[in-house]
């Protein structure tokens, strides 16, 4: 028996000390690669299907395309036509079966391609209706948000793969506050972990809504982020787990204001404290953990560059003044990004 405990005590110790001993990388500098560059080209959506080595975009021209990981080659598949309308796409999502692209304003046009058609699977013609960031949390239920059409946030769920979407009720979801809303600047205004999900708000009032049961039921709590006019607020928010999470934003009309634009939360979501106080960056769209980083390893990117932490966002450090608007990550150190005018491999260079 002494021997027993003796073997588990001595397990504990040795996995205890090999969490210790994880270092956060330092990263130096950023290699970027343009895979796409279109003068007329401006993307906010693009997300990354891992298993078949491609990535797919949307833009605010109502084109939809694709990328390979593995060379230069792209192509924008087809342009999205409704009536005359040329839809604005600024939310995207992917599930093994098909990729889902959602247009901003009235009519928002929510549409399900595939790889031989596309259908409008969700219209909606409120003259307030403004969607800004679309997930799934698998293959048959996603959540989409948008700007308050009455006196909450507008939110369409589907449980059936996207076949038909329906949008929740004022009386299910926390009340919205004078001139709350969102940003659709970088399609992260969603995060999700497990049946864990965020939906960060911004404008007048910048909150946090939370779902711990895939959208059945909602909860909201306040932060510290600036706020008060209609272009203040959280532009971009991300969970590395169940617990850790990060959010960004400020004011795009004043994107060298660093002051109460980074704010972080430890216990999933409840609370949020301001981080990196009157120190670069300012206004940035998206902000992302780098994946196997322990929460300590950050990237957030705007249309003023790109900057990068190794501790939770205590701290950054510049690594371009290259501009774009939304990142997603393929491994530990390449990712994709996508603004205005081209779509970009970034290689992330260790010291």
């Amino acid at each position: 028996m002494k021997r027993i405990v003796f073997v588990l005590v001595v397990m504990v110790f040795f996995s205890c000390k090999k969490e210790d001993k994880f270092k956060s990388r330092n990263f130096y500098k950023v290699e970027i690669e343009h895979i796409v560059e279109d003068s007329l080209l401006n993307v906010r959506a693009i997300e990354l299907h891992k298993k078949d080595s491609i990535g797919v975009f949307a833009t605010s021209n109502g084109e939809f395309g694709a990328f390979a990981f593995d060379s230069n080659k792209s192509g924008l598949a087809y342009q999205i036509q409704y009536d005359s309308i040329v839809p604005n796409f600024r939310s995207l999502a992917l599930t093994s079966q098909a990729v889902y692209v959602l247009s901003i304003s009235s009519p928002s046009l929510l549409y399900k391609v595939t790889m031989y058609t596309d259908s409008i699977n969700y219209i909606e013609n409120h003259p307030k209706a403004f969607y800004d960031s679309m997930d799934f949390w698998n293959d048959n239920e996603g959540i989409a948000i948008g700007d308050p059409t009455e006196d909450c946030m507008s939110i369409i769920i589907t449980r059936d793969g996207g076949e038909t979407w329906t949008k929740l009720s004022c009386d299910d979801l926390p009340k919205a506050k004078d001139g709350e809303a969102a940003f659709a600047a970088s399609d992260t205004n969603i995060a999700i972990v497990g049946d864990n999900t965020w939906v960060a708000t911004g404008g007048k009032a910048s909150r946090v809504l939370y779902s711990p049961d895939k959208g059945k039921t909602w909860d909201v709590f306040e932060t510290p982020i600036i706020q008060g006019l209609e272009t203040t607020g959280i532009y971009s928010i991300d969970f590395y787990d169940d617990l850790n999470g990060f959010a960004i934003g400020g004011d795009y009309t004043k994107p060298d204001d660093n002051a109460a634009n980074k704010i972080r939360t430890t216990d999933g979501g409840k609370t949020w404290d301001l981080v990196a106080q009157n120190q670069n960056p300012g206004y940035r769209s998206c902000v992302q953990y780098m994946p196997s980083g322990k929460g300590k390893e950050l990237v957030a990117i705007g249309f003023k560059g790109i900057d990068y932490s190794n501790d939770s966002g205590n701290t950054w450090k510049r690594l371009s003044d290259e501009g774009f608007y939304t990142i997603r990550f393929l491994n530990d150190s390449v990712a994709y990004a996508a603004g205005a005018g081209r779509i970009s491999k970034l290689t992330f260079r260790e010291q």
